[in-house]
């Protein structure tokens, strides 16, 4: 199911800051030779987690999923001078190629990459988190929300990706969503929806995102 319109989503491009010329190379390489191409964040997500970053002007972020690093290399650019984004990859390769893209860019000494499982690293990190960009493995999405939100300074924001699951989470009537993501997303939806501790707003940007500030 295409939630947004292409026709929309090309006019949003067009009239959103264009990419700088590392992105745009990597956001071509995932597209030429990545099976799994359509997980990269893109321009317009992109562009809008750079400017929350930029806005907020965050010491410490934290990325549970850095597939080939499109997203932490904007997420950095708002990034006070001494701060760091840690990002988190499972996939040994994906981390490989990420870590080559991170390597090109002037942010490099700000960006920290973790390959292995984000619930067991995450503990060791020992750090207060200004913000949280969540894009890993939807069945452990309210498992990464529950570790980090303690972690979260007040004020502070959560960011969570694929929130519509490719429109699957609309059919919410009962028996309608049968995809274990799918179903995994919506029990996440849900729980942050009856969390009185934050505020949030469901984003209809890409396969929606759904920002979650802490109070």
């Amino acid at each position: 199911m295409e939630i947004i319109d292409p026709l929309a989503q090309a006019y949003a491009a067009q009239f959103s800051s264009p990419e700088d010329a590392l992105l745009q190379e990597l956001a071509a390489a995932t597209q030429a030779s990545h099976p799994h191409a359509h997980m990269l964040s893109g321009h317009v997500q992109g562009k809008f987690l750079e400017m929350l970053s930029c806005l907020l002007q965050p010491r410490r972020i934290l990325e549970i999923g850095t597939f080939t690093g499109y997203s932490a290399l904007c997420l950095a650019k708002g990034l006070l001078k001494d701060g760091k984004i840690h990002t988190i990859e499972l996939r040994d390769e994906d981390a490989s190629v990420a870590q080559a893209n991170f390597n090109r860019s002037i942010d490099a000494g700000k960006i920290i990459l973790h390959v292995g499982n984000a619930l067991s690293i995450i503990p060791g990190l020992n750090e207060t988190w200004d913000m949280v960009f969540i894009d890993a493995d939807k069945v452990n999405y309210t498992q990464y929300y529950q570790l980090v939100l303690p972690l979260v300074r007040p004020g502070g924001l959560i960011v969570a990706d694929n929130v519509l699951f490719r429109g699957q989470v609309l059919q919410s009537r009962p028996g309608g969503i049968t995809g274990k993501n799918a179903k995994a997303i919506q029990e996440f939806n849900e729980y942050v929806q009856q969390d009185a501790s934050v505020d949030k707003v469901l984003l209809t940007i890409r396969d929606g995102l759904l920002m979650i500030r802490k109070k």
